[in-house]
């Protein structure tokens, strides 16, 4: 009987054990009272008798001798041992488990300081796994932190990853992570608040790391910013961008022109003049095939004057522009949206006056084997 109580309360969950110290109260007041009216001891021997009873010490010097004190004895001695088992055995559990999560943590915290460099990643959701699956492919070591341990589960630690199910804040975590091993931290959670919470964290002990963060609503882009990180990364944003690409794809063109950097005015003019917006564009380096782009995004030719008037005052951004225009040997391709196709020709035609224009729509290929043969 008492092996059968002992295993049902110790398999009972640990969330019990202000449940179970108070039933044990609650047993030593039975006892007491038990013992002053059952037993007929006085306060002091009711208060010895429970003890010893619950404790199924047993010393012989009181002994039932009626059928109501020997049932008083044995319920008293079986409730006794049985919750003492129960609370003792999951303090013992509580310590272990403890104690084990400390050792763990302690390892997981040596293995980063054997890291020679290494990104972090706080949050391992739908963003933070395309994050980690990029730097997978590159070889990169990873910290991961996502206190739901569900959604790592399926990942295996190795020595360029480790994983930590804790809040990123917790007990300053990110802080002792990030250090000058540490080439990026990477915030992806899906909460602005947290990520909030997160980058603050870091800039109080970490002010030269550089922050990149994940913002959900275009609205906290510019708090996060304050807070101290370095570049906001917003899906929104970027999805919607996306959409609008590959909406506009049947009116998309790519234009690749040569000409110098003093007839960026005139190529910007003629573009907002049949109202096309200039995307983006690709500066392409002799035999290189992946060229080096730059994003514009506009058609007002306020902005086309803004620029010009800018490299007119700094002549330091004129012959930085220069040298790029001359590393290129002034061939670049320009990604245009436009109404339709009518409108490309004739924006082509006005084009070709002022520059000369290498090809339309042609892959980065086909344009490194032009590069080369004009280097030639």
């Amino acid at each position: 009987m008492r092996k059968f109580i002992f295993k049902l309360l110790t398999k009972l969950p640990t969330k019990y054990i202000t449940n179970g110290i108070f039933l044990i109260v609650l047993l030593f007041a039975y006892g007491i009272i038990g013992s002053h009216f059952i037993m007929g001891l006085n306060l002091i021997d009711s208060i010895y008798y429970s003890v010893s009873t619950m404790a199924t010490v047993g010393y012989g010097d009181y002994v039932p001798s009626t059928g109501i004190q020997k049932i008083f004895a044995t319920t008293l001695a079986l409730s006794g041992v049985g919750l003492l088992a129960y609370v003792f055995n999951i303090i013992l559990t509580n310590f272990q488990e403890r104690m084990t999560k400390y050792s763990k943590g302690a390892r997981k915290m040596r293995k980063i300081g054997r890291m020679d460099d290494y990104y972090i990643i706080c949050g391992y959701g739908r963003v933070g796994k395309v994050v980690f699956q990029e730097l997978n492919k590159r070889k990169q070591s990873v910290i991961i932190f996502d206190k739901n341990t569900e959604a790592t589960e399926d990942l295996v630690e190795n020595e360029n990853l480790v994983v930590i199910n804790k809040d990123a804040t917790e007990n300053n975590l990110i802080s002792q992570a990030v250090n000058d091993n540490c080439r990026s931290v990477i915030i992806s959670t899906g909460d602005d608040v947290t990520n909030l919470f997160i980058v603050l964290t870091i800039r109080e002990t970490n002010p030269d790391a550089w922050i990149v963060s994940r913002a959900s609503k275009i609205e906290n882009i510019s708090r996060l910013k304050k807070a101290g990180a370095d570049k906001i990364v917003s899906p929104e944003v970027i999805g919607g961008k996306d959409l609008y690409l590959e909406s506009a794809k049947p009116h998309i063109l790519r234009l690749t022109v040569q000409h110098s950097s003093d007839e960026i005015f005139d190529e910007f003019k003629t573009i907002a003049k049949y109202g096309c917006t200039l995307e983006n564009i690709d500066y392409h380096i002799p035999g290189i095939e992946t060229p080096l782009s730059r994003e514009i995004s506009t058609m007002n030719i306020e902005d086309g004057k803004r620029y010009v008037d800018y490299l007119r005052k700094n002549k330091d951004a004129k012959n930085a522009l220069d040298n790029l225009y001359g590393a290129v040997n002034n061939i670049h391709s320009h990604l245009i949206s436009g109404p339709d196709n009518e409108t490309f020709n004739k924006l082509i035609k006005d084009l070709e006056k002022h520059q000369t224009i290498l090809g339309k729509n042609l892959s980065n290929k086909q344009i490194m084997e032009i590069t080369k043969k004009r280097k030639e």
